[in-house]
C-alpha cells in the first residue's frame, strides 16, 4: 500500500475534481463496460474453475482491467510535472534565451509551456488529453503511453470473448429451415444450463461491447503508434510543430542554415530511455535536458523566439466585421462552420464587431491567431 500511495498521491482534494469531466467519465465508462461484459461473457464461454484454459483466460482479463487504470490513474494523477513558479535558471545571463510566463511569473525552461487547461507551465510537455482532464508532459508520458499500449490489447482480448460467445451461445439455438434461419433466445438447447442466462438483452449488450471494443482499438491504437513515432525520435507533439515551422521558415526566407533536433540522441534506444525507465521515473529533473554533440543548449527555445518574432511579421491582420460569443460550435454561423469546427479544447475567443485580430494559420472556416487589445495579445481560436 505504502509502495502504491508513493506513486500515486492526491495533494489535495481537488485533484478528485479531474474525475467531473467528459473525459475520464466517457473513458471509465468504455472500461467498465467492456471490462464487466468480457468477464461475463468469459463465465459463459470457457467457466474458469473447470479448465486451466479458462482460469489462464480470466486472470488475463483481470490483469488487463488492473493495468489498464492504473496507468490511467497515474497518468491523471501524478501529471506532468509543472515548472516552479517564479523559477529562473541558475546562470541569469540564459535567462536571454527563455521565454517568460507572466501567469506563472517564471521563466519557461527548456521544452515546457504554459497549458491555458492547467493554468501552469508543463514541464516537457506533449499536449492536454482530455480523456485523462490533465497534460501528458515530463513525469506522466511513460504512464500515458502504456495505457495506449495497453487499452487496445485488453481489447482484443476483450472482443475475442465477445465473438467467441455469441458464436457458442447462438450456435445452439439456430434451427434451419427450407427457406429460413430461426434463433430461440428463450433457452439455450444445452445442458446444463448456463450460470448466466443469455438472453436478448446479453446478446445486445455482447455486442454493443464489442462495437466499443473495436472502436477502442483502432483509436486508441493509432494514438498509441503515433506516441511511439515521437518518444523514438525524443520529441513532443509540440516540439515536432515547432521542427515544422522551423523549415517552413528557413525555406520561407531562403536562408543558408539547418535546423537540427537538439534533443535527438542519435539513437532510438537511447530516446527511449529517456521517457521509459525500470524505476518507472523518467530521467533527468525536468528542467535541464542533454542535447547532441554540437548543439547549444537552448537550440529549441532560441527557435521559439525566432518564431515568435515572425510570427508578428507573417501574420494576418483582420477586422470583425461581425460579433462571436465565442461558442464552441456555433449554430448561428452557418451550417459548414458547425459541423467544421475544429475537434479541439482551445479557447475560442469572443469577438465584436470593429476589434482586430491577428491571424497566425487558418482552416477554411476557422483561424488561429491572437485578439489584439490594447497591444496585448489574447491567442486562441477564431471563428
Amino acid at each position: 500500500m505504502g509502495t502504491f500511495c508513493s506513486v500515486i498521491k492526491f495533494e489535495n482534494l481537488q485533484e478528485l475534481k479531474r474525475l467531473c469531466h467528459w473525459g475520464p467519465i466517457i473513458a471509465l465508462g468504455v472500461i467498465a463496460i467492456c471490462s464487466t461484459m468480457a468477464m461475463i461473457d468469459s463465465v459463459l464461454w470457457y467457466w474458469p474453475l473447470h479448465t486451466t484454459g479458462g482460469s489462464v483466460n480470466f486472470i488475463m482479463l483481470i490483469n488487463w482491467t488492473v493495468m489498464i487504470l492504473y496507468n490511467y490513474f497515474n497518468a491523471m494523477f501524478v501529471g506532468p510535472g509543472f515548472v516552479p513558479l517564479r523559477w529562473k535558471p541558475e546562470i541569469s545571463q540564459d535567462t536571454m534565451y527563455l521565454q517568460y510566463c507572466k501567469v506563472c511569473q517564471a521563466y519557461k525552461a527548456p521544452r515546457s509551456h504554459h497549458c491555458r487547461k492547467c493554468n501552469r507551465c508543463v514541464m516537457k510537455m506533449d499536449h492536454h488529453c482530455p480523456w485523462i482532464n490533465n497534460c501528458c508532459g515530463y513525469q506522466n508520458h511513460a504512464s500515458f503511453t502504456l495505457f495506449l499500449l495497453l487499452a487496445p490489447l485488453g481489447c482484443i482480448h476483450a472482443a475475442f470473448i465477445f465473438v467467441m460467445t455469441m458464436y457458442t451461445q447462438l450456435y445452439n439455438r439456430l434451427s434451419f429451415g427450407w427457406n429460413t434461419v430461426k434463433i430461440d433466445m428463450s433457452a439455450a438447447r444445452r445442458d446444463p444450463l448456463p450460470i448466466v442466462p443469455f438472453g436478448l438483452a446479453a446478446f445486445a449488450t455482447t455486442l454493443f461491447a464489442l462495437g466499443l471494443a473495436l472502436g477502442t482499438t483502432i483509436a486508441v491504437g493509432m494514438l498509441f503508434f503515433i506516441q511511439m513515432k515521437i518518444i523514438l525520435r525524443n520529441k513532443t507533439s509540440i516540439e515536432s510543430w515547432i521542427e515544422e515551422k522551423a523549415k517552413d521558415r528557413i525555406q520561407y526566407y531562403q536562408l543558408d542554415e539547418v535546423f537540427v533536433f537538439p534533443y535527438d540522441m542519435g539513437s532510438r534506444w537511447r530516446n527511449f530511455k529517456q521517457v521509459f525507465t525500470w524505476s518507472g521515473v523518467p530521467e533527468g529533473d525536468g528542467l535541464e535536458w542533454p542535447v547532441r554533440e554540437g548543439c547549444h543548449p537552448y537550440s529549441l527555445t532560441i527557435e521559439q523566439l525566432k518564431q515568435k518574432a515572425d510570427k508578428r511579421v507573417r501574420s494576418v491582420r483582420y477586422k470583425v466585421i461581425e460579433d462571436y460569443s465565442g461558442a464552441c460550435c456555433p449554430l448561428n454561423k452557418g451550417i459548414k462552420t458547425f459541423f467544421t469546427s475544429p475537434c479541439t479544447e482551445e479557447p475560442r475567443i469572443r469577438l465584436q464587431k470593429g476589434e482586430f485580430i491577428l491571424a497566425t494559420r487558418g482552416l477554411r472556416y476557422w483561424l488561429y491567431g491572437d485578439k489584439i487589445l490594447d497591444d496585448s495579445f489574447i491567442e486562441g481560436l477564431l471563428v
